[in-house]
């Protein structure tokens, strides 16, 4: 007998992330490494946990084996428990067959079971794709306050860029009164975050009448809020300040991880007692040589510097030897970049080598926005040359 769950969480993260191309070609998008010690996955996991939610169901899918091992037991998030905890749910046989999750909707509809055993009152939908820092408990509790059917977080957004987001309308009690999905003409800066709170029966009536629609594409955005709202159901806005950025393509991903670096850095990676938790090895202390340059970087466990970093983010086991130089870039984990080489704006995933004397990108001021991506496992060879804006892959 499961004990009762007053919230569940439903973390959707089988989403393939083809915009991050060669990064997410063999892991899927929120298990992609992130500030050098993280996954993107963290902030979400870190933000239920402290936000009082030790029950947690993530929806897996695309390339789940990294994803699936990386969260294990749900130990470094303290979502190891006999009752709750994480628990990963990919798509499964039942006795009426087979079925990928065909949308958003839909990946819910189909483990309504898990949620059931809970018998919780309230599901809170997440995505896990995000980069943010947010107490969930603050916005379940106005969303009771206000007793909504349905309550979304919204951020405000500038009115140029509105058009890539949902776009919610309100009235003067944040009533939402309007949903446009990427609208030409927004009428309105709040941009759905993808993060909502249902009541559990009112959620469930209307997946199974999705589910039934054979005209539906199963989304929540598409069909399930737009269906909720011309039904009349009470739908809050819940208005989000801070930090929040969808991290779903190559220079979004560059932008989030630069915005934890300087004096002052935009991504505040622990404020007070909120830290964002993770799973990583037990590397030995970074090392940084006589004859090394660091500046405004961030150096993770077990590097060893012994060339020029500057304005970038080092991951775990990252070698930078002597003569070689690493400026505005990315690299995630266990490379090397070899003597005389140089980086310069680009993003490297795990285990890349670069080979002496090779130059991977170039100057930020001259590459055009252009970053160039090595995926895992490549090796650049020595002298070789890889131009801004490549993209290359095993």
């Amino acid at each position: 007998m499961f004990k009762k769950k007053e919230c569940v969480a439903m973390l959707l993260a089988g989403g393939q992330g083809s915009r991050l191309y060669a990064l997410t070609a063999k892991t899927a998008k929120p298990a992609v490494t992130f500030g050098g010690k993280y996954r993107i996955i963290d902030f979400t996991l870190s933000n239920c946990v402290q936000s009082g939610l030790d029950t947690v169901g993530v929806l897996t899918q695309y390339q789940p084996l990294v994803l699936n091992e990386y969260i294990g037991t749900g130990l470094p998030w303290d979502l190891d428990r006999n009752y709750g905890g994480v628990k990963i749910l990919p798509p499964y046989q039942g006795k009426n067959g087979a079925d990928w999750y065909k949308g958003t909707a839909n990946a819910i509809y189909q483990n309504m079971q898990f949620i059931e055993r809970y018998n919780a009152d309230y599901v809170l939908i997440l995505s896990g794709d995000h980069i943010y820092q947010m107490d969930y408990a603050k916005m379940l509790d106005c969303h009771k306050t206000n007793g909504a059917d349905c309550t979304i977080a919204v951020i405000d957004v500038p009115l140029s860029e509105a058009s890539r987001f949902g776009i919610m309308t309100t009235d003067a009690t944040g009533r939402i009164t309007k949903f446009s999905e990427k609208p030409k003409n927004p009428d309105s800066t709040k941009a759905s975050m993808g993060i909502y709170i249902f009541n559990r029966d009112k959620l469930f009536s209307y997946l199974t009448a999705d589910a039934a629609d054979p005209k539906s594409s199963n989304d929540f955005g598409k069909n399930v809020i737009p269906a909720m709202l011309a039904a009349g159901e009470k739908m809050m806005a819940y208005p989000f300040v801070g930090y929040w950025k969808d991290v779903g393509t190559i220079s979004s991903l560059w932008e989030a991880n630069m915005d934890i670096l300087g004096e002052k850095p935009q991504l505040k990676l622990a404020t007070g007692n909120w830290r964002v938790l993770s799973r990583h090895d037990n590397a030995p202390p970074q090392y940084v040589g006589p004859d090394a340059v660091v500046d405004n970087a961030s150096i993770t466990e077990g590097c060893e510097i012994l060339g020029t970093v500057k304005n970038s983010v080092l991951g775990e086991n990252v070698r930078v030897m002597e003569g070689a130089s690493v400026v505005d870039s990315v690299l995630m984990g266990d490379t090397v970049i070899g003597p005389g080489a140089r980086v310069e704006y680009a993003i490297l995933d795990h285990n890349v080598e670069v080979g002496a004397g090779a130059a991977v990108g170039a100057p930020r001021e001259s590459a055009d926005g252009k970053i160039a991506v090595i995926g895992e496992g490549v090796r650049v060879e020595a002298g070789a040359t890889v131009p801004a804006g490549a993209m290359l892959s095993e």
